[in-house]
């Protein structure tokens, strides 16, 4: 009831309840307690009512003017405007005191609600003057003409205050009782936001002034990358350490918000569904803000509320996965994709969580399975990009580049602008051989990011490559300008110098390297870089000068050798003992050996062998060869329990290892499935921890539980089969022909563990290689002194190669290759080979002794 001049009688209920309002209103900006608002106060008022819109500095000052002026009978002095000034204000009709109460998510009720949280303080909460509404912001085009304090005709719906989300018919807010929790719940986590910014811009100028300058160790040592996500937040969260001493009574005021979306349940008409839609929209407001932990609590809640909407299983992955619970993560992807089979999901929800599903997979190392999830993606969105190339990069992963070229090339083609996309197809290509192409794809990521590090690294490596030294240079200098501790780019940096022909730079490089990081990975591509083709000339000399300049004079490397060598013909390569290895099949060996240290396979439980076999068995529920067919994936997954001391990069790895070298053989027809049985033969003889015969004896036994054919019996079809495989797979050089039938043998006959074994060994039809390759294991172990290789300088490790005539020693990989150093130019080598310092010692003296006998002849006249 209102009287003629519009005002509200005093004594009207609704009158009363208009006061009580702005009582409230009031209490909620007063944050000095002296009962006025002063400028600043005023100012947060404004601000807060009007979400949407970004006042400059002066339009705030001159609303402010306006209402100071206007109302200057309710201003004491500098205190500020009273109670009754502001409710004379709305009287006026500065403002709707009802639209506003609602948008500050206040409430009538007792001090225990949502409102009391950012009003009144309670004895152990937030200083609320810690806690402002953010600074007014510059820039805004609005009219600078005096606004009112809401003005429905002037600023958006309060509704729009929360992220775009929540407007969303599918996945937004739902009730208008979750919409006045999470505006509010907003505006604390904003005020939130300008608090720990302010704390943060206070560290770094005291840091600042304490220093003078920023120093090297400041910047930060990884640069972000494009999320994995499907639902990206920000670049990375909020921690305790932020709010410091006040993160315990934060957390007390999400516990209210919480407290109060559980409340809704209680009210007459609105449920669960309510409460779900509260506690769904509040995790995801916190997501926004970056505090992932946090959300946590929330989507748990959700979850526990309505436990088969995929929505809320989905968020609560997101969450997991942002806080590196990544197993988690996956655990509630997998869930939320098991309810979100309905079709109301086919095309939202559903390949979305394909893609999350398929990102956790990579995170634990899974590319095969996460092929799988992401090629589903793409089926339900064929307009998907990021389901296509996170599918493309999957597959680069596993080194099937052909597939992975075209999958990039369709998301490149829906985005043309997708920088990683971009750079991915560069590595495929640049894989395949197709170094233009892959050049100029690697030029469009950078164009579209100049500090894409990915694409400039890999575009340097390519140009080193290719030998254009100076170029690849400048692209590693740009990378360490970016990310100056990536130790791998300086040493590259330092090869391509060396390359270009500037070796003082060079060494400074290579002192850098050697700076970042003490790893052994550091020797390891030292070695690579020194047995490349197109090595630079002066590579050892160098990298030993390195070292020696950072104290490093006794470091693995070896002393400096020559560096020039010749490649020798196998016909005057000589063995001078039986006990010699032949250096084709060293060669082999040594292959299979680097093989084993990839994959890690010689590591693995065979114990665990036979129960996989017996597991899949009963899956199956079949007996014979058809029951041993599974998918890549479930083979990826069997991989991971033998190899699960890897950690998931190095099992990713192992993966793309055993994917080119193994899987591509075993499926040569492109099928997707592989035969578990002939896939456990087929790595049984790499477990270095049995002896050669127990691992003989492994095969056997796997090939028994593939096809049981008779008591202690396999058929020889299946042993004819399975040493094609391993030919096929480790010794691709020596021929796959069809070499059992030649022999005549009788295809139709079973045969025992004795005459499997003859088949096995035979070196030129067989796998005899197996004896040379267990002496290999056991001589990663053997050391010679620390005496170099005469041609790559390395310290010799496991067996030592001494040519009788010259004296000079070979390591077994040089061996293998036919190098000897140039300078010993001969018509005809002969080597002995010597395991152990014990073997040389015995030869020295069995030498020393015919040497001083009666009647001896010398060695050259042998």
């Amino acid at each position: 009831m209102t009287s003629e001049s519009g005002d509200q009688n005093p004594g009207d209920p609704i009158s009363l309840e208009r006061r009580r309002k702005v009582e409230k209103i009031f209490s909620q900006f007063d944050l000095n307690g002296d009962g006025r608002l002063n400028r600043d106060e005023m100012a947060a008022l404004v601000i807060a009512v009007n979400p949407r819109v970004k006042f400059s500095e002066e339009q705030i000052n001159a609303i402010l003017d306006e209402v100071f002026r206007t109302y200057g009978d309710y201003i004491e002095g500098n205190k500020g405007l009273s109670l009754d000034g502001l409710v004379r204000t709305y009287d006026d009709g500065a403002g709707d005191v009802d639209r506003d109460f609602d948008a500050l998510g206040l409430d009538l009720e007792d001090g225990n609600g949502v409102s009391d949280v950012l009003g009144e303080r309670p004895a152990d909460d937030f200083d609320k003057r810690d806690f402002e509404v953010a600074t007014v912001a510059s820039g805004s085009s609005a009219s600078p003409k005096v606004v009112s304090i809401t003005d429905e005709n002037k600023f958006v719906r309060i509704k729009e205050n929360v992220g775009s989300w929540a407007s969303s018919s599918h996945d937004g807010i739902k009730f208008d009782e979750s919409w006045k929790l999470i505006e509010a719940l907003e505006q604390f986590l904003r005020r939130v936001d300008k608090k720990i910014e302010g704390k943060k811009k206070e560290r770094e100028e005291r840091r600042t002034s304490l220093s003078g300058t920023v120093e090297a160790g400041d910047w930060p040592k990884e640069l972000g990358t494009e999320s994995q996500r499907e639902e990206h937040a920000g670049p990375g969260g909020r921690k305790p350490e932020d709010l410091g001493s006040e993160y315990a009574t934060f957390r007390k005021v999400l516990a209210d918000y919480r407290g109060k979306s559980d409340e809704l349940r209680m009210k007459p008409g609105l449920g669960d569904p309510v409460a779900f839609d509260a506690h769904l929209a509040m995790g995801r407001t916190l997501i926004d803000h970056r505090w992932y932990a946090e959300a946590l609590n929330s989507f748990q809640r959700a979850v526990e509320l309505k436990p088969s909407d995929p929505r809320a299983q989905f968020r609560l992955g997101n969450a997991l996965y942002s806080t590196g619970q990544v197993a988690e993560a996956r655990a509630a992807y997998q869930k939320a994709l098991d309810a979100a089979q309905t079709p109301q999901y086919s095309t939202s929800l559903r390949p979305q969580v394909h893609v999350n599903l398929g990102i956790a997979l990579e995170g634990e190392g899974m590319l095969l399975g996460a092929c799988e999830h992401y090629r589903e993606a793409a089926i339900l969105n064929p307009q998907h990009c990021r389901a296509l190339k996170h599918l493309g990069s999957a597959l680069l992963g596993v080194g099937e580049y052909r597939a992975a070229e075209k999958t990039l090339e369709e998301a490149i083609y829906l985005k043309s602008d997708y920088a990683d996309a971009h750079c991915d197809l560069g590595s495929a290509l640049h894989a395949m051989g197709e170094n233009e192409r892959a050049i100029s794809e690697f030029q469009q990521a950078i164009d579209l990011n100049p500090n894409h590090v990915d694409a400039l690294y890999n575009l340097g490596g390519l140009l080193m490559d290719s030998g254009k030294y100076v170029h690849a240079a400048e692209m590693y200098a740009k990378v360490l300008s970016l990310r100056p501790k990536h130790w791998r780019a300086q040493l590259n940096r330092a090869v391509s110098l060396l390359g270009a022909g500037e070796s003082e730079s060079a060494k400074k490089a290579f002192k850098e390297a050697f700076k970042s990081t003490n790893r052994v990975e550091v020797y390891g591509a030292i070695m690579y870089l020194k047995n490349m083709q197109k090595r630079p000339k002066g590579l050892n000399s160098v990298v030993q000068s390195a070292q020696e300049g950072i104290g490093r004079g006794d470091s693995n490397v070896g002393a400096a050798g020559p560096d020039g060598y010749m490649v020798i013909e196998l016909s005057k390569f000589h063995r001078a003992t039986r006990k010699t290895s032949p250096r084709l099949w060293l060669g082999c060996a040594l292959d299979i050996r680097r093989f084993q240290k990839q994959t890690r396979l010689h590591k693995f439980d065979s114990s665990t062998l036979k129960h996989e076999m017996d597991t899949n068995a009963k899956k199956s529920g079949e007996v014979g060869p058809s029951a041993n067919l599974i998918r890549k994936a479930e083979l990826e997954k069997i991989l991971r329990r033998l190899l699960h001391f890897l950690p998931p990069d190095a099992f990713q790895g192992s993966v793309k290892a055993i994917n080119e070298k193994l899987l591509g053989v075993l499926d040569r027809s492109n099928t997707g499935r592989v035969d578990l049985g002939m896939f456990l033969a087929s790595i049984s003889p790499l477990c270095a921890s049995l002896t050669p015969e127990k691992r003989k004896r492994l095969v056997f036994q796997i090939l028994t539980w593939r096809n049981p054919v008779a008591e202690g019996e396999i058929a020889k079809t299946d042993a004819k089969t399975y040493i094609k495989f391993m030919r096929a797979i480790f010794l691709p050089t020596q021929g796959t022909s069809d070499m059992w039938e030649l022999h005549g043998d009788d295809d139709q006959v079973n045969i025992s563990f004795p005459e499997f074994v003859d088949m096995f060994d035979d070196l030129d039809w067989g796998f005899g290689i197996l004896s040379l390759l267990a002496k290999l294991e056991v001589g990663d172990r053997l050391r010679h002194q620390g005496l170099p290789c005469a041609v790559c300088s390395y310290p010799i490790i496991g067996s030592r190669f001494k040519e009788v005539t010259s004296g000079f020693n070979l390591c077994s990989t040089c061996y293998s290759e036919g190098k000897v150093p140039v300078s010993f130019k001969q018509d005809e080598y002969n080597f002995r080979e010597y395991g152990t310092d014990t073997e040389s010692m015995k030869d020295k003296f069995k030498l020393f002794s015919m040497r001083n006998s009666p009647g001896s002849i010398s060695m050259k006249e042998q």
